[in-house]
């Protein structure tokens, strides 16, 4: 059997919110890391605690992926604004 579903809402008391944030922390960037190695991805994961600390995993220099997104995004916008306002 599995576990059951975890509620999704704020966990109240500090100190075990900050225990579970650092557990699916540590998950999350494994997992960022397992889909960039399994499936040839660029990833790029920016976390920030609570504190403003800063967490960060990148498969590639983390400005390489950012500005290759940002110009893609800038060209499909381009294409949709040509389009929809000739």
């Amino acid at each position: 059997m599995g576990r059951g579903r975890v509620q999704l809402k704020k966990i109240e008391n500090k100190i075990n919110r900050q225990v579970t944030f650092s557990k699916r922390r540590s998950g999350l960037l494994k997992k960022a890391h397992e889909i960039s190695v399994l499936c040839d991805a660029e990833v790029a994961l920016i976390v920030f605690s609570n504190k403003g600390k800063l967490y960060e995993y990148s498969s590639d220099p983390w400005y390489f992926i950012i500005i290759t997104y940002f110009f893609t995004i800038s060209y499909v916008l381009q294409l949709f604004s040509s389009f929809f306002f000739l």
